[in-house]
């Protein structure tokens, strides 16, 4: 983001970004709490007001997989293995109502759960440096989005299992490697992943169209 403050605590309207994605996360009354999974060396977070059920755990790795593990060592000790546990980017500050409902619907009673995901809709080429190679079959490619929804017990023990937890994408990729199957629940409206200072606008746009801004 070319900035000295990490992308999650930038302003978006009145609130951090990562405020945005926590209300969103919690718009619907079936998420009973969240874990916010900082780096151990974040004072950031000090600054923002989190609601009571919302609490940080200074246990972050040095990739998305070491730091969702380790976010979810930090639950072993109050949850159970057939609970259900939501993995969500701090980017995501756009996810809908809606989309969170129909995943915690689709995917909350799957013993593989799910994911949100959108079919994709572009022509896409394999190249070769600048020059094109192949136009790749489309049919059945999905874009993976956030949150993905699991038993606790499930991923906690994909991740545990994995050998390289860098090669770890998202966490479906790691449930899969069990040989199960997740779940894709489409995402209906808009919920783009903030990255660069572009996508700002897009996210304003999409948050006020809601009310949520």
């Amino acid at each position: 983001m070319g900035t000295d403050v990490p992308k999650q605590y930038l302003r978006l309207g009145s609130r951090a970004l990562l405020e945005h994605s926590i209300a969103a996360l919690m718009s619907d009354v079936r998420v009973g709490s969240v874990l916010v999974v900082v780096a151990p060396q974040d004072r950031h977070y000090l600054a923002l007001a989190f609601p009571p059920t919302v609490r940080a755990a200074r246990v972050g790795g040095a990739s998305r997989g070491e730091s969702v593990r380790n976010g979810l060592r930090a639950l072993a000790s109050e949850a159970r293995d057939n609970d259900r546990v939501l993995v969500h980017d701090a980017a995501r500050p756009c996810l809908s109502p809606r989309d969170l409902a129909a995943l915690i619907d689709a995917a909350g009673a799957d013993e593989a759960g799910g994911l949100l995901a959108a079919p994709l809709s572009d022509t896409l080429k394999r190249a070769e440096g600048r020059m094109v190679t192949a136009t790749v079959d489309r049919a059945e490619l999905w874009r993976a989005q956030t949150p993905q929804l699991f038993p606790f017990g499930i991923l906690l023990r994909a991740l545990e299992d994995c050998q390289d937890l860098t090669s770890v994408t998202d966490e479906s990729s790691a449930v899969e490697r069990l040989g199960l199957r997740p779940r894709l629940v489409d995402s209906i409206d808009a919920n783009p992943k903030l990255t660069t200072p572009s996508d700002w606008p897009v996210a304003e746009a999409i948050l006020r169209a809601g009310g949520r801004w």
